[in-house]
């Protein structure tokens, strides 16, 4: 490959990079309980800051062991999002917020509820409760379509 080329691909690579680290420390100085970090963390923060955002509920600004906020009535709540097709869930939380994040900063709610209600479609799969695994967005969206609204994390602008 010439040089010309390899230069050329090296610098779109830096402008790529620039552009994803200046919209993390545009992240970390919305939010400064979060870290936003670009190897593993990122697109999780990203979610929480979005629930935290739109969601009754308070983002813990510590590591809690599974859980990730609280509502202001005690409910403890685990966050998840994804760019994909599928979530993760390893332990079963009091409450489970799944995320499907989209490029242009918008969302769908796939799950809302009760982990017991996943743990109920999934508590016989091999190594449930105990490693992380990953369930497909499509059967969530079903399986949150069955939780009564009172069983849900409200939205911020839904009155109670």
């Amino acid at each position: 490959m010439p040089l010309e080329k390899i230069m050329a691909k090296h610098e779109i690579l830096k402008e790529a990079l620039d552009k994803i680290f200046s919209g993390i420390q545009m992240l970390c100085d919305a939010i400064p309980s979060k870290e936003f970090t670009i190897d593993g963390r990122l697109v999780g923060d990203i979610g929480e800051a979005i629930a935290q955002r739109d969601y009754q509920l308070m983002l813990y600004d510590k590591l809690v062991p599974g859980y990730d906020a609280e509502t202001l009535d005690g409910r403890l709540v685990q966050i998840k999002a994804t760019f994909k097709k599928s979530l993760t869930f390893k332990t079963v939380p009091d409450y489970y917020i799944g995320l499907k994040l989209n490029k242009d900063g918008s969302y769908e709610e796939i799950f809302n509820g009760p982990g017991s209600v996943i743990q109920s479609r999934y508590g016989h799969r091999k190594g449930f409760g105990k490693e992380l695994l990953s369930f497909p967005c499509s059967v969530l969206k079903e399986l949150s379509k069955t939780v009564p609204r009172e069983q849900k994390i409200n939205l911020r602008h839904t009155k109670e």
